[in-house]
């Protein structure tokens, strides 16, 4: 039997056409399908635009929207498939990921470097990755793009330009195409029990990535701007520095101050660790939560969903030492 899928669609370059200003998103989900008949004759498909954006225009208040489309669709489809566009499409599946707990079914981010419409594009060959996701029925979020399926809160983007755009950090792809078809590699486990929305979150999330300049006084405007969370990116394994520029010290303010301070690394792959060196036990000493091997859009994401969930930096400091979704290695 043909599994069911619905297609959601939130604009991004696969949607595009030139206009006046650059491309911009103009087709719908019945004129991307057009491009893609075969699709039609394997699955069941039915279609909706959530969403006609840039992905540059995607942000929390949009993700509540795709959330909700793909929560309120689940139960009738075996599973669903979201275009949308490359920029903040990593963004988006690590939220997701965090806003639908326990999913039990395949919930396929997609887009493509080049519009449908165009000779070489790759939104076709992107399509049908992610709707072979369904037909294999690889439960959870994820991004399928050159292909590959990767979860969802480990995938980054990584080039511009190149059909390869996507990445899995710290964790392999779930699955990859190959001559002989998709084989799955790496296990995707179902979510246990019913499939649960919860998406409160909090935009008051800064990310700063350090410099060997950095001064101590940006910290200042967290407090006066009312932040309530900060991701930061330091340096290496983990570290920050607090010789003639001491941000040690402003850690230690934001903590009293109630601001969840959530630390990673400036490098993609491999995890932060600060307790190898005394810049980053000075740090772990001032409260700062590690992200250990998340990505920088899973922390900044999943700090924003925290703050959802809770307001207390001991409740953001439990939830980060939780494995929802394969975010994060313990």
């Amino acid at each position: 039997m043909a599994k069911r899928v619905l297609l959601l669609t939130t604009g991004g370059t696969i949607a595009s056409r030139p206009g006046a200003q650059g491309l911009a998103p103009e087709l719908g989900p019945a004129a991307l399908l057009s491009y893609v008949p075969e699709l039609g004759e394997r699955f069941e498909i039915d279609c909706r635009a959530v969403l006609n954006l840039d992905s540059s225009n995607i942000q929390p208040e949009e993700w509540r929207i795709i959330a909700n489309a793909v929560y309120e669709g689940l139960p009738g489809y075996d599973g669903i498939v979201v275009t949308h566009g490359t920029d903040t499409m990593a963004y988006t599946s690590s939220m997701l990921s965090f806003m639908l707990l326990n999913l039990t079914k395949p919930v396929v981010l997609t887009g493509s470097q080049l519009p449908i419409d165009e000779p070489l594009t790759d939104a076709r060959i992107n399509l049908h990755t992610a709707f072979s996701a369904v037909e294999a029925g690889i439960p959870g979020v994820s991004v399928a793009f050159d292909r590959k399926i990767i979860r969802g809160c480990r995938a980054v983007k990584v080039s511009t330009m190149g059909f390869d755009a996507f990445a899995s950090v710290n964790a392999p792809c779930l699955a990859e195409v190959f001559a002989d078809g998709l084989r799955l590699m790496s296990p995707s486990a179902a979510g246990s029990g019913e499939t649960v929305l919860r998406d409160e979150l909090c935009t008051d999330v800064f990310l700063l990535k350090l410099i060997p300049s950095t001064r101590p006084e940006l910290f200042d405007q967290f407090l006066s701007m009312n932040y309530r969370g900060v991701v930061i990116e330091a340096f290496g394994a983990g570290g920050l520095h607090f010789i003639r520029r001491d941000l040690l010290s402003k850690l230690q303010q934001l903590e009293d101050a109630g601001i969840a301070v959530v630390t990673c690394s400036q490098c993609l792959f491999e995890r932060s660790d600060f307790s190898l060196y005394e810049v980053g036990k000075l740090a772990l000493e001032r409260g700062v939560i590690e992200a250990r091997d998340m990505t920088t859009e899973a922390a900044v994401t999943k700090l924003m969903w925290a703050l959802g969930q809770c307001d207390t930096v001991e409740g953001v400091r439990r939830i980060f030492a939780t494995n929802y979704a394969g975010e994060i290695t313990l």
